[in-house]
């Protein structure tokens, strides 16, 4: 295993143990890489279905970030329990990155 891949594994692991901190895991992990990932998805989906494609194919490019979108939503909820500031700023995520990820699953 490469190095960067360790540390990729390493990172994806903290993420899912809710060991990063509040703010990164949620702007970070969720909103910016779980978005763009899923940006990627949706495009490589419309091309492949634009392509004449098997349906089959571009229904499963669409679905290939979801197990991402819900280590990143499961991540941010533990990363939230942890939180130590207000509550609420804890609870605003969880209620934040579980539409966002029902949006991200849906568009």
């Amino acid at each position: 295993m490469s190095s960067n891949t360790g540390t990729l594994v390493t990172a994806l692991s903290a993420l899912w143990k809710g060991e990063l901190p509040l703010g990164q895991a949620f702007w970070e992990y969720a909103i910016a890489y779980g978005t763009v990932a899923n940006i990627v998805a949706t495009i490589a989906a419309i091309a492949a279905a634009a392509a004449g494609l098997p349906d089959a194919v571009a229904i499963a490019l669409f679905f290939l970030p979801l197990p991402y979108i819900l280590t990143a939503v499961i991540g941010v909820v533990r990363s939230a329990n942890r939180y130590q500031g207000p509550r609420n700023r804890a609870d605003m995520a969880k209620i934040a990155v579980i539409l966002w990820g029902a949006a991200m699953v849906i568009l």
